[in-house]
């Protein structure tokens, strides 16, 4: 037992570590806060090309970029990104890989997540609402897409919460997010503590959400 806390929860080792994972975390926050908005304003705005577009080619581009994209890796996507562009003479920053590899990947499931909340839409509300004389984008910005999004609430904090736990694999084009930090502290010290350290602020920041989705859930069921 004794060997277990001294490998695994060394206090001493914590204590030492804390200061560099919390700069590591503060990576992993700022960079969930860039990478979220930009895969939900994606997926939103894939999802309403899928359900309002009357071009059946337009519409089958888009689902077969909706189940690639699910279906690609993605950590092998940003491998691709960051690792295979510069062959072409162009070299990407960090930062931008990053977001072109999860805007890829993170759009294409929030698209399906919003379209599931447009198409519960009872069509009876959006002609209604063209009745009282607003256009098709005032119908979709002050009726469709609130309720929709209401609708499927639940479901975007969840992915949400994936893209969190997702920011790790930007460790491979040596972004010091949180596991990266952790990887490094344990190397230095010798001990596995440190990602013992990293998993339990994984724990804290996002079992509040995790309990926040299952309240939501059982209050729509």
């Amino acid at each position: 037992m004794q060997d277990i806390l001294d490998n695994f929860f060394n206090w001493d080792v914590f204590v030492q570590v804390f200061p560099f994972l919390l700069k590591g975390l503060w990576t992993t926050l700022w960079l969930s806060a860039l990478v979220i908005p930009i895969g939900l304003l994606s997926g939103l705005l894939l999802a309403l090309w899928i359900t309002h577009t009357r071009s059946r080619t337009g519409c089958w581009i888009a689902n077969v970029y909706v189940d690639f994209f699910r279906a690609f890796p993605p950590l092998v996507l940003l491998i691709l990104i960051y690792f295979g562009i510069p062959f072409t003479g162009w070299e990407i920053p960090k930062v931008m890989a990053v977001c072109v590899g999860f805007m890829l990947n993170n759009s294409s499931y929030f698209c399906e997540v919003f379209r599931a909340g447009i198409e519960a839409v009872p069509k009876g509300q959006t002609e209604a609402a063209r009745s009282t004389g607003l256009t098709q984008w005032q119908t979709l910005a002050h009726v469709v897409i609130p309720q929709a999004t209401r609708k499927v609430l639940p479901d975007l904090m969840g992915n949400c919460i994936e893209v969190v736990k997702l920011t790790t694999i930007a460790s491979v084009v040596a972004m010091p997010e949180l596991l990266r930090v952790a990887r490094d502290a344990q190397s230095l010290v010798y001990n596995p503590s440190p990602i013992i350290l990293a998993a339990l602020m994984y724990l804290a920041l996002l079992w509040p959400l995790v309990r926040w989705i299952s309240v939501m859930e059982a209050r729509r069921k």
